[in-house]
């Protein structure tokens, strides 16, 4: 989630970005491990946007679009930001099927940019941002990974990462206003932020920011036949519908635009620290995560009428 602050960077070390997940089927928890193992590393130093270690994560990301079937949707994969110097967003395409609803798009979406080197703490100055937002982006990484090789979507889908989401959502802002400019048909935005440890004493899997704004929740549910999606106090007494990277493109397109998220400020002690690490995040859970989300996104994909609506 958003914050402006900025520290004086470390020298960088040199890493090669590893082959990248490919391949079909359900999301595992060694899939999960693997990607988050890498967007983590010391050698990103804290992916702060603008950085030599972005660069790395942004190279990864990439090669999981190319070895997925996921194209670019402009030019290239890269979308230049143009309210940040040196900073892009990453942004891959999956037409849809469907001859009438390809036109129609969904993004899914998640920041991979962090907040970079911070104040030491036990000698230790990288914020990795495992939890904010290396498993946001794992989760959109494996979504692309299972849709890319199954090709069942009626509707097109943009999987969109970030940058800049640290300095004020700048990524998103550009983004969002680069495709409404552009007369894109957006049905719907889901956006996935914080979604490394489960909910604790919660009878959902997940919550969603903007509860009220729209029947995304109740929709979701009704597809994927339980309980998954809920309400969360907290998400409306701090205000994160409009904190994540779903608000701009609300803000644009007028749309259901919504955050997915499992952390519920009880759950995970280390935001925006040095002890945001991969060791305390939950790979079965995140697994989970992204297999119950399948069937929610192929159903908003091939429904024949849109569903979600705002309230």
């Amino acid at each position: 989630m958003s914050s402006e602050d900025t520290m004086e960077k470390a020298p960088m070390a040199e890493a090669a970005v590893p082959s990248a997940i490919t391949g079909k089927g359900l999301s595992t928890a060694s899939n999960v491990e693997e990607i988050m193992t890498f967007l983590t590393a010391d050698e990103l130093q804290g992916r702060d946007s603008g950085s030599e270690g972005i660069e790395m994560a942004a190279e990864y990301i990439e090669t999981v679009f190319k070895n997925n079937n996921i194209k670019p949707y402009f030019d290239d994969y890269r979308d230049e930001l143009s309210n940040f110097d040196n900073a892009f967003n990453v942004v891959g395409y999956l037409e849809g099927t469907d001859d009438k609803l390809k036109k129609e798009f969904i993004i899914i979406g998640a920041h991979y940019d962090h907040i970079g080197i911070i104040e030491p703490k036990n000698g230790d100055a990288i914020a990795n941002g495992a939890n904010d937002n290396a498993s946001g982006t794992t989760t959109v990484l494996e979504l692309a990974r299972y849709f890319g090789n199954t090709g069942n979507n009626k509707r097109s889908i943009i999987f969109a990462l970030f940058s800049a989401e640290e300095k004020g959502l700048l990524g998103s802002k550009h983004l969002a206003k680069r495709l409404k400019a552009a007369n894109l048909n957006l049905y719907t935005m889901l956006n996935f932020e914080m979604t490394g440890v489960p909910l604790v004493g919660k009878d959902y899997l997940m919550y969603v920011t903007g509860f009220e704004e729209s029947n995304l929740a109740g929709v979701c549910n009704m597809y994927v036949g339980r309980n998954m999606i809920g309400y969360l106090p907290k998400a409306k007494e701090f205000n994160l519908f409009q904190r994540s990277d779903n608000y701009p493109f609300y803000n644009e397109f007028k749309v259901p635009c919504q955050t997915f998220s499992t952390f519920d400020f009880t759950n995970f002690d280390h935001y925006h620290q040095v002890g945001d690490e991969v060791g305390l995040m939950n790979f079965d859970h995140m697994a989970k995560v992204v297999n119950r989300s399948i069937p929610m996104i192929e159903s908003i994909a091939n429904s024949l009428t849109k569903m979600i609506a705002l309230n």
